[in-house]
């Protein structure tokens, strides 16, 4: 995981960036990928990111 997304840079999120992922429904991780079309916007797992980011590339 890239040091952006460890500790330092989520201490000013909210709950540190962790919640419920919107995509798979896991509790308590870190929120910390952007993704969305137009203006919604949503904050992503990093499973969920890769996922994303597989897909795209088949």
């Amino acid at each position: 995981m890239a040091k952006t997304h460890r500790g330092r840079g989520t201490r000013e999120l909210v709950s540190q960036g962790r919640g419920k992922c919107p995509k798979c429904g896991r509790t308590g991780i870190k929120l910390l990928y952007e993704v969305g079309e137009g203006e919604e916007k949503q904050m992503i797992c990093k499973t969920c990111n890769a996922t994303l980011k597989n897909k795209k590339a088949s």
